[in-house]
């Protein structure tokens, strides 16, 4: 395959941001977009180049002029509209959290299997040159690692709207929306790519009545904010996250020989590494010095995980084995979410399809 033709579903900010993106991407072209809404269609994807309009998924997923499809809807309709493009032989990269649950995921990927095609979860902090540069060192900086926390919170202009009662798509459990979904997932993936599907999990969360919903409605309850813990055995780790505070900590990997501190955990920035001196009984850990770990990392990191799939769509060997790797941090990170979830008592209409 030569240059990869992508339509996109979806027209919100994500998506603006990923055409973005796209186009300064190599070996790609944007071609399409779907809306429910020909007109909206027509109007976004105008805007950014496009020349195919499509208002129905069965001649999205038909067309011959698309080669892959990019799939930024609300999270509940992220593996449907995925298993349709891919039957239609489409490639799909699928915006975060690839679907509502781990049952869904893996359905999606056995039938991407079945299909020869390539489904990715669009997870950019997971292919930004950051995050290598944090699993190296990891392995072979800090000695064992014992501790662990990722933090990601910042406050969304949307609490003002759903206090006052307005249901809104983020917030909404019937769309798979909800803290730990939109904001908590990444923390969940790092924590999964580094050290693996835990042993155990213990979650709480801040939750509010969904506007709208019935008092029986099982899917009535939407998180805001939580924080959980990952057994390991030998190490915890601890995720922190939410939509109703700024957490302005970094995120820090703590091993007996060393510590790794870096920033924004949605798009990790400045690594740094603490080596530890024993310096006998003190009380206090002022005067420790950084080092530093250089990493480039593009002004819109959504570019990196375009080029991760677009090697896997043209058969690049080694990003075929990261899309396998990609694809079991999907599936166990979803388990974890779909326990934290459990325990904290948010339920999604896809749980019940069992």
């Amino acid at each position: 395959m030569g240059t990869v033709r992508f339509a996109t579903i979806g027209t919100s900010g994500i998506c603006e941001r990923f055409l973005e993106a796209l186009s300064e991407a190599k070996g790609v072209e944007y071609v399409g977009t779907y809306s429910r809404d020909l007109a909206r269609a027509r109007d976004f994807g105008g805007r950014y180049g496009a020349r195919l309009f499509f208002d129905d998924l069965r001649e999205l997923a038909s067309c011959p002029e698309v080669d892959a499809v990019y799939v930024a809807s609300p999270n509940a309709a992220h593996a449907r509209q995925a298993l349709e493009m891919i039957a239609g032989g489409k490639h799909v990269l699928v915006e975060k959290s690839l679907a509502s649950n781990e049952r869904e995921a893996r359905g999606v990927f056995d039938a991407a299997r079945e299909r020869g095609v390539v489904v990715m979860e669009a997870m950019r902090n997971l292919h930004v040159p950051t995050f290598a540069a944090i699993e190296r060192a990891c392995a072979s900086d800090l000695g064992a690692i014992r501790l662990a926390t990722l933090r990601f919170a910042k406050v969304t202009s949307r609490m003002a709207r759903l206090r006052a009662g307005e249901r809104l798509n983020v917030f909404d459990p019937a769309l798979a929306g909800g803290a730990l979904m939109d904001i908590g997932v990444y923390c969940v993936e790092p924590a999964v790519a580094l050290f693996g599907r835990p042993e155990t999990v213990r979650a709480l969360a801040v939750t509010t009545a969904v506007p709208g919903c019935a008092e029986d409605d099982p899917c009535g309850t939407v998180d805001l904010a939580g924080e959980a813990l990952l057994g390991y055995g030998d190490k915890i780790v601890s995720l922190s996250y939410g939509k109703m505070s700024d957490d302005l900590l970094p995120s820090q990997v703590e091993g007996e020989e060393g510590t790794l501190l870096w920033d924004q955990t949605s798009c990790p920035v400045n690594p740094r590494l603490h080596v530890h001196e024993d310096k006998g009984l003190i009380f206090r850990m002022e005067g420790m010095e950084a080092t530093p770990i250089p990493v480039d990392v593009p002004d819109n990191d959504m570019v990196c995980e375009i080029d991760d799939f677009v090697a896997a769509v043209t058969g690049d060997e080694r990003a075929l084995l990261a899309r396998d790797r990609f694809e079991r941090v999907t599936v166990d990170s979803l388990a974890v979410m779909d326990e934290i979830r459990r325990q904290v008592g948010v339920r999604f209409p896809a749980d019940d399809d069992r």
